[in-house]
């Protein structure tokens, strides 16, 4: 018999799902934060961040520390495997996301090639 993982196929970090679940607290009941990829960006495809309270049958949601994040199944395909953290240092506050299947990136870290 095989065992069945349990495993989320994108990670979220406690920091992430913190500051989520932070700014979920000033928009309106039952939104969520879509994270995304679309083609375009200076390395081919661009990272996006979306809060919605839309859901699809499909969506991979992600739930943490009560934090939910979405991810549809056309950018899974390039988030697989990937840890969405949020860093808060002297260089600013922002969502960052390290991608192993990324080739490259731009240096700001919001684009990416695979």
């Amino acid at each position: 018999m095989s065992e069945v993982s349990t495993e989320a196929p994108v990670e979220l970090t406690e920091a992430a799902a913190r500051r989520v679940a932070e700014i979920m607290k000033t928009e309106p009941p039952g939104s969520c934060l879509r994270v995304g990829v679309d083609g375009g960006g200076c390395s081919g495809f661009t990272y996006t961040y979306n809060v919605t309270t839309e859901r699809a049958d499909d969506d991979v949601v992600l739930e943490r520390d009560g934090a939910t994040v979405l991810v549809d199944q056309v950018s899974l395909e390039f988030l697989r495997g990937c840890r969405i953290d949020f860093i808060d240092d002297l260089m600013g506050r922002m969502f960052k996301i390290t991608n192993p299947a990324a080739t490259a990136s731009c240096g700001c870290g919001s684009s990416f090639s695979v």
